[in-house]
């Protein structure tokens, strides 16, 4: 997917940059543009002529006008430093690894009054399985509209590969993790469903009334996990073995889910 970036001002490494797309002008308040659209994804890496990477995408978004229609933009993070005199530059936006984000749902953890280490474990586990390339968390009160609004953001528009909520999946009032989940699935995987309710049990009897849900928005894989870092990490262990090839079904791979003799 090739993009021609043009920009006038250094972009420091690590520094984030606001791309203004199909644009044959610089925007106010954005640093780069690209006369070009493309439909780029979270984690995606933008590569040079060379090959190396030199940023890598954070999220996609609009500017607004003050007459006419909104501009497409993206948010960049550069991974190295980018002098005006290499503009403009060819390059290349590419998927490479896995894009992961977690959601915490809990009133307290918005309200900072407690510290969440449910959503980062979920990242530290995968981590050592999977290759993943870019990661972002959030915390979240318990409310179904903010988190349905944020996991149709999350699977439509950034497009992640995975994501990773955890907590609201019992049976308390505030409990609304399943009821958002579902809204934004097109489809549901219950084996998944199966699986981490049969290790929850297998700890505590307390796992019957896990409510959890997992499935498939657009090309994104979603999975609801336990609150406790405990019931993360036994849930994710449970479907560890089946996650990096649901991802490629997901995206298309038309290898064989298994081989006949």
């Amino acid at each position: 997917m090739p993009l021609t970036l043009y920009w006038e001002e250094t972009i420091p490494a690590s520094g984030r940059a606001l791309v203004a797309l199909q644009s044959e002008s610089t925007f106010p308040g954005s640093a780069m543009r690209s006369p070009q659209y493309a439909s780029l994804a979270a984690g995606m890496y933008l590569n040079g002529p060379d090959g190396q990477a030199l940023a890598q995408v954070e999220a996609p978004t609009w500017l607004p006008q003050s007459q006419g229609a909104s501009c497409p933009a993206v948010w960049i993070r550069s991974l190295r430093e980018l002098p005006p005199e290499q503009s403009p530059i060819q390059v290349d936006a590419v998927r490479q690894g896995i894009s992961l984000a977690w959601v915490t749902m809990s009133d307290k953890g918005a309200r900072q009054e407690r510290e969440d280490t449910s959503g980062p474990s979920i990242a530290s586990i995968l981590g050592q399985t999977l290759s993943l390339s870019y990661i972002q968390g959030f915390v979240l009160p318990d409310d179904r509209d903010i988190l349905r609004g944020v996991l149709h953001r999350l699977s439509f528009i950034d497009r992640f590969d995975l994501i990773c909520t955890t907590g609201g999946t019992g049976v308390a009032p505030r409990d609304i993790t399943p009821e958002a989940t579902l809204a934004v699935l097109d489809k549901r995987l219950p084996g998944f469903e199966q699986v981490m309710t049969a290790s929850s049990l297998a700890k505590t009897p307390h796992g019957m009334i896990s409510r959890a849900v997992a499935g498939v928005a657009g090309q994104t894989l979603i999975c609801n996990l336990p609150g406790s870092p405990k019931g993360v990490r036994e849930n994710l262990e449970s479907i560890l073995p089946a996650l990096q090839h649901t991802l490629d079904k997901i995206h298309g791979d038309p290898a064989d889910c298994a081989r006949i003799n």
